[in-house]
C-alpha cells in the first residue's frame, strides 16, 4: 500500500520523538495543516533561504480512456469488447482534470501560483442511468472557476484586511463540491487538488480516494526525507540516484472501494451515506526542489504501473532529453550554476513523458501474463485477479525548474 511505501526503510529510532520525526520523516511525509513549529528543521531553514530564488513549474497532461469503452457502455473484458479497436476518444473518459496558473495580489506584490487537479468518476453509476462523467468533470470545472475568481478578487480589492487570500486546495475542493451539489449533479468521484507555490518551494495538496501524487528526486544516500536505498549495493554499481521522495496516501473503505465525494440528489445522514466530505481529505504540504519530477494521476496509472517502473520511465526520459547525463547529478548542478536551466527543452519534452506513462498504463492493463499492482493487492485481499486493470487514466506530469520559459509571460497565466 502507499502507507507501506511511505514507511519503507524507516527504523523505529528514526521516527521516535519530535526531533527524529522532523529530521528524518517530515520532509517526506509532510506536516498536517494544524501543525506549527517554533523552530523549523534544518532542511526548512535552507529552503527559506532560497525565497529570493523562486522555482517554476512546467506542466503536461496526457489521458486515455478505458480501452473497452464505447458510446453505449463499457465492456468488462477483452472478450466482451470484441474485435473492435480500443477506445482513444478522451471525451468518453470518466476521468477529469484541470490546470490553472493564477496571479494573486499579496502584500502589494503579485504572487504566481499553479493549481492542478484530477478526479475519477465512479463508473457504477451507469447501472442507475447516470452518466459517470458528469460529476467528475463538473467538480474539476468548478475548481478551475474558483481559482480564477479568487485570483481576480485579490487583484481588485484594495486593502490587506479585505483582500482575497491565496486559495488552498482543501478550500477549493470544498467550495467546488458545494457548487456541484447546488446544481444537482448526480454521481461521485475521487479527487486530488494540488497547489504549487514557487516562492516558498512548496507543493500543497488535498487527496480523497486512490488518485495521488508522487515526487521523484535525485538524492544522495544520506539525504533525509527520502526512502532509503539498499546500502549493500556499492555506489559505483547503482544505476541512478533518482528516488521516490514522497508518496501520497490512498484512502480506501475496503479493497477497490476508495473514499468518494458524491451526491444522490438529497442530503443523507452520515450513517446512511458512504460518501465522504472534503474535510476527510488527506491534506498535506511538502517541500520541492529544483529538478524534481512530480506525477499527479488517477488510479489508472498506479493500479497498472509499479512505482519503481514509473521511476525508470522518468529516468529514461531525463537521460534522453539531456537533463541528466549518465546519472551525473553534479554535472546538472554545474549546468544550473552556469545559467543553463533547459527550461524550454523541459517544456517541449514533458508532454512525451506524460504520454509514455499513460501508454504504459494501458499496455500493462491489457497484459494478462504479469500481475499489476492492482492484482497483487487483490490477492492480498483473497480476490483472485491476474494481470492488469483496464481503466481510464489521466497523468499530469510536472517538472520543477529554476527559470521561467523565454516566452510571453502573459501566455502562462489564466486571465
Amino acid at each position: 500500500t502507499a502507507r507501506d511505501m511511505a514507511e519503507f526503510g524507516v527504523y523505529a529510532k528514526d521516527k521516535g520523538g519530535k526531533a527524529a520525526y522532523l529530521r528524518d520523516v517530515s520532509e517526506r511525509m509532510g506536516l498536517s495543516a494544524d501543525t506549527s513549529m517554533a523552530e523549523p528543521p534544518n532542511y526548512l531553514m535552507s529552503q527559506l533561504a532560497l525565497q529570493d530564488n523562486p522555482l517554476y513549474l512546467n506542466v503536461a497532461v496526457a489521458e486515455l480512456p478505458h480501452p473497452f469503452k464505447t458510446e453505449h457502455g463499457c465492456g468488462m473484458s477483452l472478450r466482451g469488447h470484441g474485435p473492435q479497436e480500443f477506445l482513444t476518444d478522451t471525451s468518453l473518459s470518466e476521468d477529469a482534470h484541470f490546470t490553472a496558473r493564477a496571479r494573486f495580489l499579496t502584500e502589494e506584490e503579485l504572487s504566481e501560483v499553479a493549481y492542478l487537479g484530477v478526479a475519477d468518476g465512479v463508473g457504477s453509476w451507469r447501472e442507475y442511468g447516470v452518466d459517470p462523467r458528469l460529476f467528475s468533470k463538473k467538480l474539476m470545472q468548478e475548481c478551475h472557476n474558483i481559482v480564477l475568481e479568487a485570483a481576480a478578487k485579490s487583484r481588485q480589492q484594495g486593502n490587506d484586511e479585505t483582500r482575497q487570500r491565496v486559495s488552498t486546495p482543501p478550500t477549493i475542493l470544498a467550495k467546488a463540491y458545494e457548487r456541484v451539489k447546488d446544481e444537482n449533479v448526480i454521481g461521485s468521484c475521487t479527487a486530488c487538488v494540488a497547489m504549487f507555490d514557487g516562492v516558498r518551494h512548496q507543493l500543497h495538496f488535498s487527496n480523497l480516494g486512490d488518485s495521488g501524487i508522487i515526487v521523484l528526486r535525485h538524492i544522495d544516500s544520506e539525504v533525509a526525507g527520502s526512502l532509503k536505498r539498499d546500502r549493500e549495493i556499492a555506489r559505483v554499481d547503482r544505476k541512478s540516484d533518482l528516488r521516490v521522495a514522497f508518496v501520497s496516501q490512498q484512502q480506501l473503505t475496503s479493497f477497490n472501494h476508495p473514499f468518494q465525494l458524491g451526491w444522490t440528489g438529497e442530503e443523507l445522514k452520515h450513517g446512511d451515506s458512504s460518501f465522504k466530505q472534503p474535510s476527510d481529505c488527506c491534506t498535506s504540504s511538502i517541500h520541492v526542489r529544483r529538478g524534481d519530477i512530480v506525477i499527479l494521476a488517477t488510479d489508472g496509472l498506479y493500479d497498472n504501473v509499479d512505482i519503481d517502473d514509473i521511476t525508470e520511465i522518468v529516468l529514461k526520459w531525463e537521460q534522453e532529453t539531456g537533463f541528466i547525463r549518465g546519472g551525473d547529478v553534479l554535472a546538472r548542478e554545474k549546468r544550473w550554476e552556469d545559467g543553463n536551466s533547459m527550461t524550454e527543452a523541459s517544456m517541449l519534452a514533458l508532454p512525451n513523458l506524460a504520454q509514455v506513462l499513460v501508454d504504459r498504463a494501458r499496455e500493462n492493463s491489457l497484459d494478462s501474463t504479469v500481475d499489476s499492482p492492482f492484482a497483487i493487492l487483490a490477492k492480498e485481499n483473497d480476490i483472485m485477479w491476474s494481470g492488469g486493470m483496464p481503466d481510464d487514466c489521466t497523468v499530469i506530469a510536472m517538472h520543477v525548474v529554476g527559470r521561467p520559459p523565454n516566452t510571453n509571460n502573459e501566455e502562462l497565466f489564466d486571465p
